[in-house]
């Protein structure tokens, strides 16, 4: 059974557009590259003609992978306001037990973006957020040791 792919609206647009991208421009350019290179009498020791069937392989991979999640979508309710519980697309408020605060969007992974507070709901933030509620303490497993964190707020 395929797994959900959680996705803000934006994501899905942004994928649905990169998909059609490379089904109607890039395939097409690739093919030619392809067809202009058996008319030069390219073969497979020609490395012009290997290398446009790695790039057509590569395009026809990413192809797969992106229908794959588009049709597999979950769009992420993105409705602001107080929430009850940690839920995909909740933005969290915690503070470690040394007082420091940190807010952290949880996303699906194909948007996770740590760097920007965006964390995953599979990854060992996301996973011991969810579904708790404010002012519970949860303990995060993460590589470098435990780490216990606060709820403060839900939105």
């Amino acid at each position: 059974m395929p797994q959900p792919a959680y996705l803000s609206k934006g994501g899905l647009e942004k994928l649905q557009a990169e998909l059609e991208h490379l089904q109607s421009v890039v395939r097409r350019r690739v093919a030619d590259k392809i067809q202009q290179s058996r008319e030069r009498g390219g073969s497979t020791g020609d490395a012009e003609y290997e290398e446009a069937k790695n790039e057509l392989a590569f395009a026809e991979g990413r192809i797969l992978t992106l229908e794959n999640l588009v049709n597999n979508a979950v769009i992420i309710d993105e409705a602001h306001g107080k929430k009850d519980t940690v839920e995909v697309g909740a933005t969290v408020t915690v503070k470690n037990p040394d007082g420091k605060k940190f807010e952290y969007i949880i996303t699906g992974s194909t948007e996770a973006d740590p760097s920007q507070g965006k964390v995953s709901n599979v990854s060992p933030i996301g996973k011991s957020l969810l579904g708790k509620k404010v002012g519970e303490i949860t303990e995060v497993n993460a590589p470098s040791g435990n780490i216990k964190l606060e709820i403060l707020s839900i939105l």
